[in-house]
């Protein structure tokens, strides 16, 4: 039996400069990744533009994202959103004393 096994709270460095992204696995039209975060956010100008549409959970911590339409979610540890392909998205804030560690979806 072939199988991959982990623990997403598991090898979260210490210092986090930058946000961490974890493939945890793929196929043809999906992508599954962790990602962990602590204070990041995007950069002022630019946005996410995805050609998939992705659905993400806020495993812990919190985040809040804002969209193109001036529209802001505030994300806590269970809560989770799906983002049509193409709606345009950035993460204003992450929470900067402790790892906000998401789960996203990514798929056709």
């Amino acid at each position: 039996m072939n199988f991959n096994k982990g623990n997403l709270f598991a090898a979260i460095p210490v210092d986090i400069s930058e946000e961490l992204f974890t493939r945890l696995a793929h196929g043809q039209s999906t992508r599954i990744e962790r990602i962990v975060s602590r204070g990041q956010a995007s950069p002022a100008s630019g946005w996410y533009d995805h050609a998939d549409n992705e659905w993400v959970v806020v495993l812990q911590g919190e985040a809040q994202l804002e969209f193109e339409n001036n529209a802001a979610v505030h994300l806590r540890a269970g809560d989770y959103i799906n983002i049509p392909a193409h709606m345009k998205h950035k993460v204003a804030w992450t929470k900067p004393e402790s790892e906000t560690v998401w789960l996203a979806v990514h798929y056709s």
